[in-house]
């Protein structure tokens, strides 16, 4: 099996070595490739750097980008040509003997689409959605399956283009799924110095720390008997500014979330991305605030249509529904169906070798 992700910020890696292990796990070998690879070397910073700039600077812009994704567009061929341009190098990985291969990023899915559409590529191509909204992006006709966490999102993908998706459950850790440890609890926060009678709110920003974070802080902080941990990723200057604010708990980069989720009460996100879906598994109430403009919106619009993560935007909106959701308790709401991910793709390969 060839897994292709994309290595812009953290979230499509994370999907990635989940869903090897799953595969290991049935016996299955796997391969993993960085679709940024497949760019000409000039382009994979302009890319990387194009995406992390718009997205936290010029948020307006990175929304009306998203939006001409969905149509017609310069925009949407630009991005076509980028993907032309990944055509070779992926067909080249692509030839090495594989049963199938599997997408967990949109770029990758599109450049395979066009592999499979042409006749380019000769085994069946799977696409495992990580967001919660589908997006055109995330769509190709020269795609065999798609699978994804949410039955909200196979709706929307039906509805809005017509392409039928599979729910095969979330890539995340086992780890989310496990009971928690009532020690850890008590130990999480000691280390964290968030008293035991506070509530504790969790801010994700994923890897970048994007996003209007100390806003979200801020607001986090302002509810009485609240304090705000927050997540910033590998942005140290976030983190500084964040460690200097009164009220608020600054973190870098962690390898422990099962642990931190496990103290926490609430997760905050503003992009629907791993953390969150991990939240999910692991039964943590979630809120959407002060989300990312272009997929951030959309996700968090599916999540709120869906009954699954409310979306609060202002800050008094905010404070009531923190206490709704900490008061809910945990319950995890993403189930692994069956047959899950994994065992929809190993059936797949199988078929392939005796068909």
């Amino acid at each position: 099996m060839l897994v292709v992700s994309g290595g812009m910020g953290a979230g499509h890696d994370g999907a990635a070595r989940e869903l090897v292990r799953q595969l290991g796990e049935r016996g299955v070998a796997t391969e993993v490739r960085d679709f940024l690879d497949a760019l000409p070397r000039p382009h994979r910073p302009l890319l990387k750097g194009w995406h992390a700039f718009t997205a936290r600077y010029t948020p307006r812009l990175f929304d009306w980008m998203a939006r001409c994704e969905e149509r017609d567009s310069v925009v949407r061929e630009a991005t076509q040509r980028v993907c032309r341009t990944a055509r070779r190098a992926v067909a080249r990985w692509a030839a090495g003997g594989f049963d199938a291969v599997v997408s967990v990023f949109p770029l990758a899915t599109q450049t395979l689409g066009m592999l499979r559409w042409s006749g380019e590529l000769g085994v069946p191509v799977v696409c495992c959605l990580t967001d919660p909204a589908p997006n055109r992006l995330w769509t190709h006709p020269g795609v065999d399956v798609y699978l994804t966490a949410l039955e909200a999102t196979a709706t929307e993908a039906a509805e809005r283009y017509g392409v039928a998706m599979s729910v095969g459950g979330p890539l995340v850790d086992p780890a989310f799924r496990r009971p928690v440890d009532e020690a850890v609890r008590p130990a999480v926060r000691a280390e964290l110095g968030v008293s035991p009678d506070r509530l504790m709110v969790l801010l994700a920003a994923g890897a970048l720390g994007s996003g209007e974070v100390m806003a979200s802080a801020t607001a986090v902080r302002d509810v009485p008997g609240t304090v705000a941990v927050v997540l910033c990723g590998r942005n140290d200057r976030l983190r500084r500014k964040a460690a200097a604010s009164r009220g608020v708990v600054a973190l870098g980069w962690r390898d422990d979330m099962p642990r931190l989720l496990a103290a926490a009460d609430v997760l905050v996100h503003n992009a629907g991305g791993l953390s969150l879906t991990e939240a999910l598994v692991a039964g943590v109430p979630a809120v959407s605030y002060r989300v990312l403009a272009g997929h951030g919106r959309q996700n968090a619009a599916t999540l709120a249509r869906a009954g699954l993560v409310p979306w609060p935007r202002t800050p008094e909106e905010l404070a009531e529904v923190l206490r709704r959701q900490a008061s809910r308790g945990r319950m995890s709401l993403l189930p692994t169906p069956s047959p899950g991910t994994a065992e929809t793709i190993e059936a797949l390969t199988r078929r392939g070798r005796t068909g």
